[in-house]
């Protein structure tokens, strides 16, 4: 029987990393751990579990099997919610509905496991233990291989219809924009994720015999001041900072907290969204939202994912 001061199993599952860690009560992380997520040719879905459970056995040993009070879970989506039949845009081998709760459940009987998107995750944790914290609406942001999002309000964490309000990456924030792997055209995250950064920059020359060139590559570019770089950043930012305006004209919001891969570009990224933002966002109660990087940096999804057990009462509504 786990005690009240047993730590949660928490896991962030990405198209970047896979990370996982031991949460305390109060969201002090005890235990940490991470693995690329493996992309390899022909890899299925049991091959990539393989890798997530090696991943939550080793922490759990290594910390010295401790009881825990429940597991939660941000993972990129769409998602079935809450039974968590995942379909990561950014996760070839579990597109088409990986039973990830199930499985969990499986591997920790008697425990609550719950999951959710892990945008929403470090809106979750921006809210619970950073910068949200005593605001009652507050837009938490992934800007990664990826752009999500997740939106609390009322102090509540709001779940829509499915469980996939605040998806802030499929805004449109230019109709004559790129393509989106939803489908879409001039989605948020077609412009502004990592990969998509890397690829307009190449059209416009940088680093064009480059393959495997990065986003963390780009942003170093752009700090030397890179034309190409600089452009890509600032594309970026503008897109982001329309989309917050959006948001915050429909949801009058207090703060934005914006994690991610992407979002430690810095003023790179920051001092075009704020333009932005301040351009499109021309009612008065929407210019008074803090626009600000989430204070738990990378760390934000696994403390939410840990306050989906913690602070059920105010982020977790399902069985």
């Amino acid at each position: 029987m786990s005690g009240p001061e047993a730590p949660v199993l928490a896991v962030d599952v990405g198209g970047t990393k896979l990370a996982a860690a031991l949460v305390e009560p109060g969201g002090r992380i005890t235990a940490y751990d991470r693995v690329a997520t493996p992309n390899r040719p022909g890899l299925d879905a049991a091959g990539l579990w393989r890798t997530l459970d090696a991943l939550l056995g080793k922490l759990v040993t290594d910390a010295g099997n401790p009881p825990l009070a429940g597991v939660g879970v941000g993972c990129g989506g769409p998602m079935t919610w809450p039974a968590a039949e995942v379909s990561p845009l950014n996760i070839p081998a579990w597109r088409h509905g990986f039973p990830l709760r199930a499985k969990l459940r499986d591997r920790h009987p008697g425990l609550p496991v719950r999951i959710h998107n892990d945008a929403i995750c470090v809106a979750v944790g921006e809210h619970w233990r950073g910068a949200g914290r005593g605001r009652g609406n507050v837009l938490g942001m992934v800007v990664s291989t990826g752009v999500g999002g997740g939106l609390i309000l009322g102090g509540r964490l709001i779940n829509g219809a499915t469980g996939n309000a605040g998806h802030i990456g499929h805004v449109i924030v230019d109709p004559d924009g790129p393509p989106c792997a939803c489908g879409g055209r001039g989605c948020l995250e077609a412009i502004a994720r990592g990969p998509g950064l890397v690829a307009w920059a190449q059209e416009q020359g940088w680093r064009q015999e480059s393959r495997d060139a990065t986003g963390v590559e780009l942003a170093a570019d752009a700090r030397r001041a890179h034309p190409v770089a600089v452009a890509a950043m600032r594309r970026a930012g503008r897109a982001i900072g329309i989309a917050i305006a959006s948001t915050t004209h429909l949801c009058d919001l207090e703060v934005a907290a914006i994690g991610g891969g992407v979002s430690q570009a810095g003023a790179l990224l920051f001092d075009p969204l704020e333009e932005a933002f301040r351009t499109h966002a021309r009612m008065e109660f929407a210019r008074r939202v803090r626009i600000v990087p989430a204070d738990l940096g990378q760390t934000a999804g696994l403390v939410g994912a840990a306050a989906l057990v913690f602070a059920q009462d105010r982020y977790w509504s399902a069985g």
